[in-house]
């Protein structure tokens, strides 16, 4: 009898032993390039640091991976791999910062999240592009996020269904989306070597 995996159901051998960084952590927190947790400094600050900690976690999560691990499943039916998470998360950064926010006509880069999962594969130049493309649209969104006098300003969804929506909630939405798909990279990141932690 097998497991959802495809590994003899109670064989734990196959599978990698959890380890861990510093205690529980990747890294000490000396080396921790994150901020969450520093003083308030307004609303803007607050939003723009956490959303960049949550970028920095994704990053961490992949750290030291080849192709095929980037681009290895988690568990079926599930499609999901941190490749996979790279790519959507560039959609998503694309959608909501260059679509909605300002305004641009631009073609989604791979046309729909279960492509952006579905054709991830364990190809190094793939890997390279989605990071390059990942830190392209994130690069644009920190330029975007620094403008504007206030987290008020509207972007349009161009859907007559929805109203505009503020600078500030599409910043929170980024911090969810973020917060939720590395719980996920957690997971695979598990699986893939054991690796635990911050």
């Amino acid at each position: 009898m097998t497991d959802m995996t495809g590994h003899p159901a109670g064989d734990e051998a196959t599978l990698p032993s959890r380890r861990f960084g510093w205690w529980d952590m990747w890294v000490s927190p000396e080396e921790d390039p994150r901020e969450a947790g520093g003083p308030y400094s307004g609303e803007r600050e607050t939003l723009v640091r956490y959303l960049r900690d949550r970028r920095l976690t994704l990053e961490m999560k992949c750290a030291g991976l080849d192709a095929e691990a980037m681009a290895r499943r988690s568990v079926p039916p599930s499609n999901l791999s941190l490749l996979g998470l790279v790519r959507h998360l560039a959609e998503v950064e694309q959608y909501w910062f260059r679509r909605v926010m300002a305004g641009e006509d631009v073609t989604p880069h791979y046309g729909s999240a279960d492509r952006a999962f579905d054709e991830a594969t364990a190809d190094f130049a793939m890997v390279a592009d989605a990071w390059a493309t990942w830190r392209a649209e994130v690069a644009f969104a920190e330029r975007f996020v620094s403008d504007p006098a206030d987290l008020d300003i509207l972007g349009g969804t161009g859907d007559p269904r929805r109203p505009p929506v503020p600078l500030g909630e599409v910043m929170i939405h980024m911090i969810e989306e973020y917060a939720r798909h590395n719980g996920h990279a957690d997971l695979i990141r598990e699986r893939i070597d054991g690796r635990v932690g911050q």
